[in-house]
């Protein structure tokens, strides 16, 4: 009809232009190269995250213990100390670290707390063994009493995880002396039926010799000036780590406890556990790890060894062995 209004023709939408080749595979390189790096994160940081969990920068050197110390003196690690935390179906019980001789749980943990933390653990750390009446910077010193008395202290310390998570028994992870003074806790004082795990880095089950202690000292004495060394009487447990102590005889009349899992890591590269085979036990509920025999580029010390990745896979492995896989061998350098 004419006049009358024609229909509307609808216009279709215009397609997006495809990228040119040129353009797909100037994109695709960064696009792998943005996967490989994904994938190598993953597998240095460790997977199994729990759902909702807060995310922790995690850094694999021991060089961030040491700025933790001096900026944040005598505060816990990352992810630890949350007493509002429960343990999840996944990680029923919570992960308590253990520091070693001379250091404290700001010192000692500023890798694996958050580590274990991203992974879904509820991580507790406690500073022990200071000095009594210890002020100033001598007082973030720890571990220096007698390991009997220290014991005392981490059961204490225990109860209270126990009672505010509403767990039956806990996880240890211990470094040093923190994998040495724990075997009288569990053999002495009833610990045996509060620990399920034990984790040890670089402990000492058997004695180390006079020449590891004396390093020790020194080394210490170089990187903090005013530190109380092996020889002298602030130190209360520093004998009792020489090879024949009464306190290394009577770890040795007793442990391992068979009711604790244990599982110890040691480096061959070890300058203050001498043999560095004093940090392994026998038993059917042991396994015991030397570094290099998985990864010839780890050259971990007494302290690196608590910032590395290589460590860090071991330790999630042995507390979660249903989600254990080998960890990445890697460059892992010596901090002294």
């Amino acid at each position: 009809m004419r006049g009358a209004m024609r229909p509307t023709r609808l216009k279709r939408p215009k397609r997006p232009r495809r990228p040119t080749r040129s353009a797909r595979s100037a994109r695709s390189p960064r696009l792998a190269l943005f996967g490989v790096c994904t994938a190598l994160l993953a597998m240095l940081g460790g997977t199994g995250i729990a759902a909702g969990a807060q995310q922790y920068p995690v850094p694999y050197t021991f060089s961030a213990n040491v700025l933790a110390a001096v900026t944040h003196p005598g505060s816990p690690p990352p992810g630890s100390n949350d007493w509002s935390c429960r343990p999840s179906a996944a990680h029923p019980r919570p992960v308590v670290l253990v520091h070693g001789l001379f250091a404290n749980m700001t010192d000692n943990w500023q890798t694996m707390s958050p580590l274990l933390a991203n992974n879904g653990y509820c991580v507790f750390a406690l500073t022990y063994g200071v000095a009594p009446g210890a002020t100033g910077p001598s007082n973030q010193f720890g571990g220096l009493t007698p390991m009997e008395q220290s014991a005392a202290q981490l059961s204490a310390f225990v109860n209270r995880v126990l009672t505010a998570t509403g767990a039956r028994t806990v996880d240890i992870v211990g470094h040093s002396e923190g994998a040495t003074m724990p075997d009288y806790y569990i053999e002495y004082l009833g610990g045996a039926a509060k620990v399920t795990r034990y984790v040890g880095i670089s402990g000492v089950k058997h004695g180390t010799t006079l020449h590891g202690i004396g390093t020790l000292a020194n080394e210490f004495g170089k990187l903090f000036p005013g530190a109380p060394d092996a020889v002298s009487g602030s130190c209360g447990s520093c004998q009792e780590f020489l090879v024949g102590s009464p306190y290394i005889a009577k770890i040795e009349a007793r442990a391992p406890a068979s009711r604790v899992i244990y599982t110890n890591i040691a480096t061959r590269y070890d300058e203050l556990v001498s043999p560095y085979t004093s940090s392994f036990l026998v038993g059917p509920n042991v396994t015991n790890i030397t570094l290099q025999d998985h990864c010839a580029l780890d050259f971990s010390d007494h302290l690196s060894i608590v910032s590395s990745p290589i460590t860090g896979r071991y330790m999630l492995n042995a507390l979660d062995p249903a989600h254990a896989r080998p960890p990445v061998c890697t460059l892992v350098l010596p901090a002294a």
